[in-house]
């Protein structure tokens, strides 16, 4: 029976294993000369998966509001982030706006717009904008409609992951009883 609680353990700590983490603007990290609207073009972020901010000391990082995020406002920010090192685990699907305060920075582009899906068994599909919509490239619509799912991220979980995790979960508990 304990081999049996191992595996289960195992088979239910599996989909982490497939989270990915971003670096934020990948070697560069968070500075104010990277251009954060073509680093998030092509990636898909998904329930579970991390953000990684790597800044120096005239850096931090808020969340934001999409109002405060398109205005470059920090006075209302959602959470704070100074350790120079923050990982933020993205835990709902939705829109997620993150700015740097320093005054100048984010009218300068150290602003970050992304759109996280859920988890599931299916491929996530990326929100488009809107007919006659002008949202900016990287910038997440407001109520989009969805289209043809990208391809899949590399380590990301798939179907046949899930399926083949519960049906060796079900031979395993088969054994064991």
């Amino acid at each position: 029976m304990g081999l049996a609680a191992a595996l289960l353990f195992l088979l239910l700590a599996a989909p982490a294993a497939f989270a990915e983490q971003y670096t934020v603007g990948d070697s560069s990290g968070w500075t104010s000369t990277e251009d954060y609207q073509s680093w998030v073009q092509g990636k898909t972020f998904t329930v579970g998966d991390t953000l990684l901010f790597t800044y120096g000391g005239s850096h931090t990082v808020e969340e934001v509001s999409k109002s405060d995020y398109d205005n470059c406002n920090p006075g209302n920010a959602i959470k704070s982030y100074s350790d120079g090192n923050t990982v933020i685990t993205l835990s709902n699907p939705g829109a997620m706006y993150f700015i740097c305060p320093t005054i100048g920075h984010c009218a300068g582009g150290m602003k970050l717009a992304i759109t996280v899906v859920a988890a599931s068994g299916n491929s996530p599909s990326t929100p488009s904008t809107p007919s006659g919509s002008t949202t900016p490239s990287g910038t997440p619509p407001s109520g989009g409609t969805t289209t043809s799912p990208p391809s899949t991220p590399s380590g990301a979980p798939s179907t046949v992951n899930y399926g083949f995790m519960v049906a060796l979960l079900g031979a395993v508990v088969g054994i064991m009883c």
